[in-house]
């Protein structure tokens, strides 16, 4: 299933895990285009790829490649990313019902940003070449929101508490990564990460209520 947030295309797999043959497909042809647009800003530099050497090095036409993304920048990003907002939101879902939110979504989210799933220096040097492939990161990482907000929603119920925590914790993981990603941070991403996320710990200790 693809949910469509903005310009940010969503593969929602842990919604529907029994895809069909063509959203199967058009999985495959987004991770495809995000690679090749990867590779090409590795080997290239961001500046120098455009959206027809990506669209070629996959076989499928410009037009088809914008119907996944916005931008180069945008798949160089995604392809770094890696779907993790969806992982996340995954594992929210699956932690045990009597677990504190607070708890699951802040090692949710370490687990799947930082540690070793941190980026690489060959990677970190590729993010911080260009202000605007920096910009389109932060807001790749910050993408976690409406996943996480669905998630949310399943452990606490409707209502709007699940999207305004969301949005706050969306918010927190984005300044993180920007500020992480300034030349004077010399600290691990985890640290600087859990610094942001404990900020807005009060609000996931105060939406931390279950059904019943």
């Amino acid at each position: 299933m693809f949910q469509k947030h903005g310009n940010l295309v969503l593969v929602t797999a842990e919604d529907n895990p029994d895809l069909g043959l063509r959203d199967r497909k058009k999985a495959a042809t987004r991770e495809a285009l995000g690679a090749a647009a990867l590779r090409l800003a590795l080997t290239n530099g961001p500046e120098n790829v455009r959206v027809n050497d990506i669209a070629d090095a996959v076989g499928v036409s410009p037009r088809t490649y914008n119907n996944y993304f916005h931008s180069t920048l945008h798949a160089i990003c995604v392809a770094l990313a890696a779907d993790r907002a969806l992982r996340v939101g995954q594992a929210v879902r699956t932690r045990p019902a009597d677990e504190p939110l607070l708890t699951v979504v802040t090692e949710a989210i370490v687990k799947q940003y930082a540690g070793d799933a941190e980026p690489t220096k060959e990677t970190v040097a590729l993010i911080t070449s260009a202000p605007a492939l920096t910009s389109e990161y932060a807001k790749t990482v910050g993408a976690l929101e409406y996943p996480l907000a669905a998630a949310i929603q399943a452990r606490t119920g409707p209502g709007p508490m699940p999207a305004v925590v969301a949005a706050a914790v969306s918010a927190a993981a984005r300044v993180a990564t920007e500020n992480w990603l300034q030349d004077e941070e010399t600290r691990p991403f985890e640290a600087v990460l859990r610094e942001s996320l404990a900020i807005v710990a009060p609000i996931l200790l105060a939406a931390d209520v279950r059904p019943g």
